[in-house]
């Protein structure tokens, strides 16, 4: 696992859009794995304004999201696939067909799960895996006590999570309670990991994921074991942790990141 600090919120996230942007051009027929949340947005504006450079083209990539609630229709305004054809795929040349969510409202959620894990594999697999944590320390859906090796199921959420996504629904009662989500053991397999966290109330839970022992109760913690993880947070976020300064000495001194510090 590396762990690189920036600045701020912006710089953070543009650096993560630049790690997206060079998978897309270096790799043939890109798959991506991505997240949603408010720290997504950021990102996703960015390559958005990429692609209207002409610095980046999706017409080749395939996606899949993490994660989609049960039970509410693909165009809730509350969906993650509405939140994904609004903030980045009716926006770019993305064929559409090309992008993958779970269907919360499936007959038989069991096998709508064994189906997107089926597709992963059939796409060739995740070369670029982002991710963002929850308060609980949650990546995707997987909440305290989620099996290392887990694949993609439906799960409840904890009413941390509950709360944390409240003001999407208008109210924690209109909120969501159950949610289909990639497994840990599923986010694993991806070739290569991207956790961004911004903001001084991810400060804590970062330092447990990143620092800490590894634990189910803290499904972030598995990315320790990754072998390309990249953790990339802004100043706020990084205050708990004690290695600061080699955190950033990676960034200013290894050659992988020379082509990013300008």
């Amino acid at each position: 696992m590396e762990v690189i600090i920036r600045p701020d919120a912006q710089s953070a996230a543009n650096l993560t859009a630049r790690l997206i942007a060079c998978t897309m051009r270096t790799t043939p027929n890109p798959v991506l794995g991505l997240a949603t949340g408010r720290t997504m947005l950021i990102v996703y504006s960015i390559l958005v304004e990429m692609y209207r450079r002409g610095e980046v083209d999706f017409r080749n990539t395939t996606t899949f999201n993490l994660d989609e609630y049960v039970g509410i229709p693909s165009n809730s305004p509350g969906s993650y696939r509405t939140y994904m054809d609004k903030n980045l795929f009716k926006k770019v040349n993305i064929d559409g067909a090309n992008t993958y969510l779970p269907d919360g409202m499936a007959a038989d959620l069991n096998h709508e799960c064994e189906r997107y894990e089926q597709a992963i594999l059939d796409a060739g697999g995740i070369d670029f895996q982002l991710l963002g944590i929850g308060r609980s320390g949650h990546i995707g859906f997987n909440e305290p006590l989620s099996a290392m090796r887990s694949r993609t199921r439906e799960k409840a959420l904890s009413p941390k999570t509950i709360i944390q996504n409240a003001p999407f629904f208008g109210s924690q009662d209109g909120t969501p309670r159950r949610a289909i989500t990639m497994g840990v053991g599923t986010i694993l397999d991806a070739r290569r990991c991207v956790l961004l966290a911004t903001g001084a109330e991810k400060a804590r839970i970062i330092a447990k994921a990143v620092e800490g022992p590894i634990t189910a109760m803290i499904s972030a913690t598995a990315l320790q074991l990754h072998p390309r993880c990249t953790v990339i947070i802004d100043e706020s976020a990084a205050v708990h942790l004690k290695n600061q300064d080699y955190y950033r000495w990676i960034f200013e001194n290894e050659p992988e990141w020379d082509a990013y510090r300008a």
